[in-house]
């Protein structure tokens, strides 16, 4: 005799779904297995660190970032990688071997290591982004691990933005010591750029973002913003040219007469 299923109560009329059901907070993208997976955050944070990184004072050909790119750092573990959620690299083409767009970063086949990288901090990445977390001698070494003592990354940037908390690192003496803010931003010359937090509005969306600076302070426009502040200063030319035309008119002057 088959028993019959568990009566569960329902409300008349019943409740939504989204009323009922798991949230979004309840269901997040992490995967248990590699926590820190994108979610839009993650997506469009890098992304605008990628528009806007455009160090002064190098050649735009030799310069290259990445998001969410496996990078490879072991000769003796060559399969081993991490996952930065962006990186920069300098003194490299923006095409592997300048033929091919990179499926991966593989520091043994590169001319240089990167030079920046930053991390989002996610819930349960933390422990990890921030050193506290050690592996075990058999296991792969943490991000902290592999950024300062083995790939020995001169710049080290975590971010949240759970808290809007900006942590930054730079190695000194093959260790990495927290860095200060200078005028609210962090300063690296030998990019001729600051990095620092931005409240302003990114793919229509308005939120505290880390964006690049020049070293004097002035955003590192997107193509987007510059193409705005052209049309505006077109827009107060044309304003400007019809002042004075109008002004030579009060005068008695007819602007179509001159040369």
């Amino acid at each position: 005799m088959t028993s019959s299923p568990p009566f569960v109560p329902q409300s008349d009329p019943p409740l939504p779904p989204w009323e009922t059901l798991p949230t979004m907070y309840d269901l997040p993208s992490d995967n248990p297995e590699e926590p820190g997976l994108p979610d839009d955050f993650h997506f469009l944070q890098p992304l605008l660190l990628y528009l806007t990184f455009q160090p002064t004072i190098w050649n735009p050909e030799l310069v290259y970032s990445a998001a969410d790119l496996n990078l490879y750092y072991d000769l003796q573990h060559p399969l081993w990688y991490k996952r930065p959620d962006w990186f920069g690299v300098v003194g490299v083409s923006k095409l592997y071997k300048g033929e091919d767009l990179r499926l991966s970063y593989v520091t043994w086949q590169e001319p240089a290591n990167p030079f920046v990288v930053v991390e989002l901090l996610s819930p349960g990445t933390e422990a990890e982004d921030l050193g506290m977390k050690k592996n075990a001698a058999h296991k792969p070494p943490s991000k902290w691990e592999v950024y300062e003592r083995i790939l020995r990354i001169p710049y080290y940037i975590v971010f949240s933005r759970y808290t809007d908390e900006l942590q930054a690192f730079q190695l000194a003496g093959g260790h990495y010591e927290p860095m200060n803010l200078t005028q609210g931003r962090l300063p690296m010359p030998e990019l001729g750029l600051s990095l620092g937090l931005w409240q302003g509005s990114f793919q229509d969306i308005p939120k505290l973002w880390l964006r690049w600076f020049t070293l004097a302070g002035e955003l590192i426009p997107l193509a987007t913003e510059e193409a705005a502040t052209a049309k505006q200063e077109a827009a107060q030319a044309r304003q400007k040219a019809e002042q004075l035309t109008e002004r030579l008119r009060q005068l008695g002057v007819n602007p179509d007469e001159l040369d």
